[in-house]
């Protein structure tokens, strides 16, 4: 992971700034994880954000997101929601620029919540591993509101990141797969050392992330040490010939 200085640099592992943090929240493993992180730090989280993109997003996780109200709900920190409506119909046809206009949202959001932060935006926490094209946006966009990134898990070992992840008491279940080798039987499926083995050969075979950083796979955490109550899901499956996703039909709080 490259360590970025608390007062600038690449700003991924920075934890010194003062102020209130802001985690990036889409209720999936990664970004969990990195509020897990940042609570473990002692770092002043005070909000969880959520993006609800409206359809495919080269930006953001885009299934279930509705359930990070009950994640929130139980790991007892505030939340704060960008709507659809908050987009605008994108223009671009390259994913850059989709890019750049899928962030824009998220930017006012963070302005508009820095305004009432005691003592300002101190930084946000992002889950990113591997992805150049998300990373370098909200470092470019935290460059812009004057804040710091957090960045736990960037070029760290996805193979170590997802035993770390179990260690510490994670449960993660698979929403969504879309890669060579996910077949139906992965919707649902919780990731355990068994999945992560599984993961292991099917990089060796068709080069899928270990932990879906391209999009292989999506994920939700349904219990973590940073969590008073686990999630209880129920659901249905879709499968699409190629791909599939569950689609929930009941959530509750244990």
């Amino acid at each position: 992971m490259s360590d970025g200085d608390a007062n600038g640099g690449d700003g991924r592992g920075s934890e010194a700034a003062d102020g209130e943090w802001v985690a990036l929240f889409s209720g999936g493993k990664d970004s969990s994880w990195a509020l897990y992180e940042a609570l473990r730090a002692g770092m002043n989280v005070t909000h969880l954000l959520t993006v609800h993109p409206s359809e495919d997003s080269y930006m953001y996780h885009v299934p279930a997101t509705r359930l990070t109200s009950l994640a929130a709900e139980s790991i007892g920190i505030e939340h704060v929601n960008v709507e659809p409506d908050d987009f605008d119909a994108p223009n671009a046809v390259d994913a850059g620029a989709q890019g750049d206009a899928e962030l824009e949202p998220l930017e006012r959001a963070l302005r508009d919540l820095a305004d009432d932060l005691e003592g300002g935006l101190a930084g946000v926490t992002a889950g990113a591993i591997e992805s150049e094209f998300q990373t370098s946006r909200i470092e470019a966009m935290a460059d812009r509101l004057g804040c710091e990134v957090f960045a736990p898990l960037w070029e760290e070992d996805p193979r170590e990141l997802g035993e770390a992840m179990l260690e510490a008491g994670f449960e993660i279940t698979i929403l969504q797969v879309a890669a060579y080798g996910l077949d139906e039987s992965w919707l649902g499926r919780t990731l355990d050392h068994d999945a992560l083995d599984e993961l292991d050969a099917l990089n060796d075979e068709y080069g899928v992330h270990p932990l879906g950083e391209g999009g292989e796979f999506e994920t939700f955490v349904t219990d973590g040490p940073h969590m008073e109550r686990p999630i209880e899901l129920a659901y249905d499956t879709v499968w699409e010939g190629n791909r599939g996703h569950v689609e929930i039909t009941d959530a509750r709080l244990v």
